[in-house]
């Protein structure tokens, strides 16, 4: 039997379901592509009725005609999260914007601290037995739908049957209005080279089988497009967008190692294009549950290795995040941010992750600021941030004083803008006077990973960041080591010869170090540098690798990648200063494929190594023995 058949009693029109909401009640409207666009506008066209009504919602994508100037007396809207179609209404004063916890809503409806009398939502048609689903909008308006005293369904052919916790008999419903419309649509805007950037160095931190949760945007289309080479990871989100479903396409997502609800995407509303919403009707491996589920940091944290991925408008150099807040206005809102972060922080290899273009405005702005401007709201305090990402790499904060934060954040601000950051954190005395960053691009694609005796290591460029960890790679050598490393006896290494190690622009010096990040900090194994006379063409070149690293092929792998390096910057060679007594890098500089020649004097070694010639493509190949090869 059709449904309208069986359900004559309960179908009526837009205009006469209105009319039975009466004066002074809040009214909540379904979030998102599940906005009951026919019900929204006959709620202005039709409700001359009413008076001082309130209407509530998160973001939604259709209009909101409710908030136009003159209709004052009749509604006053309240965003729970601002969207574009309500942000000039709450910034002129003609609407109100509610900051609270995603996870935290449901609690206040169900509760009636924020009480719900009316609800506006649009469902898909009813099955056999009489549910309806909400189909793209579970969020916050299954504890509204269980909590109003009035609902009021649009049902649409178009709206997806989600599963999960969406399903609501019909029997709940007050009136059902049979409406034949597609979905609003959100569109991804194509990415730019800077998007690109972040999403690689996020995507950096996202190992194989994590949990992932993404927002909405660029950004974490980005992210989840260099994700094409992981396996098995999951997705425990707020809101899934269509990127998704390339990851599920592509093998890449399978759930196979969540801890919590394994095969399963759980997320709470679902905004995309009409592929996304074919793609989730009746599909046993998506689950859409309420926000108290999904956002609930503490089951959030029941995901081993949770990465959360999140957007900021600006961030301090002491870690503060302002979300919600641009120029003294209100923008957008607290969202799931939070809810996500304190989750993932928690969650056994868990990451929470800030991502933002490192400017605004056209590049006139940086994103990254000494202090937040007066206004800002702060959504994630600087206890809360682990990881910041932009463009130029990533910050890791946790754990770290202000000097480290100050350090590590400037270095991944714009290069235009460092200078004056730098000098602004002297002048609150968050650095050094000491202090330098590089104004060079750090050089991610320099980066790379390695199985050294079973353990997997990181070889990537040095960063001001990594001062204090250096310093204690050099207070772990023994007497020995530091004095073939240095030719001298050498009791300290102060801070203040630090940053001379640190300063590079990466093309007439260089810096490469080994790190073992299996642990909870980045503990560095060997590093070696060079610095280049433009006279020559040469590098001078020295190294140090940790006593208990020695003879283990750190130094081999560090000169095989300063090789490439250099041969792709056009250097000459390179020149280096050894100790007689330091056989295993001269062993090193031999077996380098370079020409190599050495000169004694007082016990140490001055080595030259050049490039070999290119010869000839007709020559014929002449076979040296081993020890002339050796020689050059």
């Amino acid at each position: 039997m059709d449904w309208k058949t069986r359900y004559a009693d309960k179908v009526a029109t837009a205009a006469d379901a209105v009319k039975l909401i009466r004066r002074g009640r809040r009214i909540l409207i379904g979030s998102g592509a599940g906005e009951p666009t026919s019900l929204v506008e006959a709620l202005v066209s039709h409700g001359d009725h009413l008076a001082d009504n309130e209407v509530v919602h998160l973001l939604t994508l259709g209009p909101a005609p409710y908030v136009a100037p003159g209709l004052e007396h009749r509604f006053r809207h309240t965003a729970f999260f601002i969207g574009q179609n309500v942000r000039k209404a709450v910034q002129e004063g003609r609407a109100d914007f509610m900051p609270v916890f995603l996870s935290e809503i449901p609690a206040l409806i169900r509760s009636r601290r924020v009480r719900i009398d009316v609800v506006l939502v649009q469902v898909s048609p009813p099955d056999e037995h009489g549910y309806v689903s909400l189909g793209v909008s579970v969020d916050i308006v299954r504890a509204a739908v269980d909590s109003a005293d009035l609902v009021i369904a649009e049902v649409n052919p178009h709206m997806p049957r989600a599963l999960g916790d969406s399903f609501v008999p019909v029997s709940r419903i007050e009136k059902l209005i049979p409406v034949d419309r597609p979905l609003y649509e959100l569109e991804v805007e194509p990415l730019d080279d800077v998007c690109r950037a972040i999403g690689r160095n996020v995507a950096s931190l996202i190992p194989d089988g994590a949990t992932l949760q993404t927002g909405i945007g660029r950004i974490p289309h980005a992210v989840i497009e260099a994700l094409g080479t992981r396996r098995d990871l999951g997705v425990h989100t707020e809101m899934l967008s269509d990127s998704v479903v390339d990851l599920v396409e592509a093998g890449v997502v399978t759930g196979r190692k969540k801890t919590l609800l394994p095969g399963k995407i759980v997320t709470s509303f679902v905004m995309g294009t009409k592929r996304l919403y074919d793609w989730i009707h009746d599909n046993p491996a998506v689950e859409l549950r309420p926000s108290e589920f999904t956002n609930d940091p503490f089951v959030i944290a029941r995901h081993d290795n949770m990465i959360a991925i999140n957007s900021a408008l600006a961030v301090d150099l002491t870690g503060q995040v302002a979300a919600d807040t641009l120029m003294g206005r209100f923008f957008s809102g607290i969202g799931g941010q939070v809810d996500f972060i304190r989750g993932a922080a928690r969650s056994h290899g868990g990451k929470p992750i800030i991502a933002l273009p490192s400017t605004a405005q056209d590049g006139k702005v940086s994103r990254i600021r000494v202090g937040l401007e007066e206004g800002a709201g702060i959504v994630t305090s600087r206890g809360d941030v682990h990881f910041v990402a932009t463009e130029y790499g990533v910050a890791d904060l946790w754990g770290k004083s202000i000097r480290e934060r100050a350090t590590a954040l400037t270095e991944i601000a714009h290069p235009d803008f460092r200078s004056e950051l730098l000098s602004a954190a002297k002048a609150r005395r968050y650095v050094f006077a000491e202090q330098v960053v590089s104004r060079a691009r750090y050089p991610w694609e320099e980066e790379s990973e390695v199985d050294l005796g079973g353990k997997r290591l990181k070889v990537r460029p040095v960063r001001a960041a990594d001062l204090e960890t250096l310093q204690d790679m050099f207070y772990r050598l023994s007497d020995e080591s530091t004095y073939l490393r240095f030719l001298q006896h050498k009791k300290s290494h102060p801070y203040e010869e630090m940053p001379a190690l640190l300063n590079l622009d990466y093309t007439s010096n260089m810096a490469l170090v080994v790190c073992d990040e299996s642990g909870p900090a980045p503990d560095i194994l060997a590093m070696a540098r060079y610095d280049v006379d433009p006279a020559t063409g040469l590098a001078d070149i020295a190294f140090v690798v940790r006593d208990e690293c020695q003879g283990k092929g750190l130094g081999s792998l560090l000169m095989r990648r300063m090789v490439e390096i250099g041969r792709a910057r056009g250097l000459a060679g390179f020149t280096a200063t050894v100790h007689s007594s330091n056989a295993k890098m001269l062993g090193v500089f031999n077996k380098s494929g370079l020409k190599v020649r050495t000169t004694l004097d007082s016990g140490v070694y001055s080595v030259k190594m050049r490039y070999p010639e290119p010869e000839p493509v007709d020559a014929p190949h002449e076979s040296l023995p081993p020890m002339s090869r050796r020689r050059g």
